[in-house]
């Protein structure tokens, strides 16, 4: 993933309004995060532990998505495996809900899924972060494969939620 910047991310989110956008917090670290690493942009909002945020480019264009979320003390127990990545991370996994984009999101739905609680899938898939004992199955796929993989489900539920 290309580095972005705090412009960019607060422009992309499709399911809140600019106002929301304008307001909510963006980690101020952007420039030490692992780029080359990510295949999304995750993070919690320090302030209010049951809101997370998600970027991804999708056709070259940021797409980014306010989330809901229990805090990370409750997130799924027993351990739980991501949606996105297929890790059962021991941090946890959290059912992460989503405003849908436009009239429908107005109306009140929603679209969820379970995430990594730390929103890392990215650097678990890469191994770049532990996720604690028996966490990750053995695949028979490639690195590559489990990267395209992660990016096509986290594609799909953005899909999800902007439909």
């Amino acid at each position: 993933m290309e580095p972005l910047t705090e412009q960019q991310i607060r422009a992309a989110f499709v399911n809140c309004t600019k106002g929301e956008a304008k307001r909510l917090p963006v980690p101020r670290d952007l420039a030490d995060r692992p780029w080359a690493d990510l295949d999304y942009l995750g993070w919690r909002d320090p302030q209010a532990p049951d809101r997370a945020y998600l970027v991804i480019v999708l056709d070259g264009r940021p797409t980014a998505l306010a989330l809901r979320c229990p805090s990370p003390a409750a997130a799924q127990r027993p351990r739980a495996m991501c949606a996105m990545c297929l890790t059962a991370p021991v941090g946890g996994v959290s059912l992460m809900v989503a405003r849908r984009a436009g009239k429908p999101g107005q109306q009140g739905n929603t679209v969820g899924t379970y995430i990594c609680t730390d929103l890392a899938c990215s650097l678990y898939v890469r191994g770049r972060k532990d996720a604690g004992p028996g966490a990750r199955l053995p695949e028979s796929i490639t690195l590559e494969e489990r990267i395209e993989r992660t990016v096509a489900h986290v594609a799909a539920f953005v899909a999800r939620v902007t439909a």
